[in-house]
């Protein structure tokens, strides 16, 4: 199974490529959209590592630390991720449709989804939070979508 840092290694080389911005808050959101929709479509996930529901949206904490140093600039490290040709083709799936947003943009649409919220609970907007979203809801969640655009 892949590593959240395989995914992340993804989008940060298609950042590199296209000249695009990735901070590690976009990072974040794009490597969350890419676990929800494997385990809406596929059923199972595409790595390990649990998102928790911080202020700011989903974020794994080994991977926020390990691009912490780049505050809001740009993820500018050099990475060639080897991934499976299917699981690059769903990656790139991933991509047409959120890579376009702002980390703002992806920051709103987490804060208006069922996963993020509920591992939330009643907290309020600004509290801190180390609570895990759990994959199951995200598998509801993000499932119940797909059916909905059939």
């Amino acid at each position: 199974m892949l590593s959240c840092f395989n995914v992340a290694d993804y989008f940060i080389r298609l950042a590199n490529e296209t000249g695009s911005f990735v901070s590690n808050l976009k990072l974040q959101k794009l490597v969350y959209y890419a676990q929800a929709w494997h385990l809406a479509l596929y059923d199972v996930p595409l790595f390990e590592e649990d998102f928790q529901a911080w202020i700011h949206g989903p974020v794994i904490p080994t991977l926020y630390q390990k691009y912490r140093v780049f505050g809001w600039r740009p993820i500018t490290e050099d990475v060639n991720p080897i991934l499976p040709e299917a699981i690059q083709d769903f990656l790139n799936e991933v991509a047409q449709e959120y890579f376009a947003c702002d980390a703002y943009e992806l920051e709103q649409m987490t804060h208006a989804e069922t996963p993020w919220n509920r591992a939330r609970g009643d907290l309020p907007p600004d509290a801190h939070s180390n609570a895990v979203i759990k994959k199951e809801w995200m598998k509801e969640y993000y499932g119940s979508r797909v059916e909905k655009q059939d």
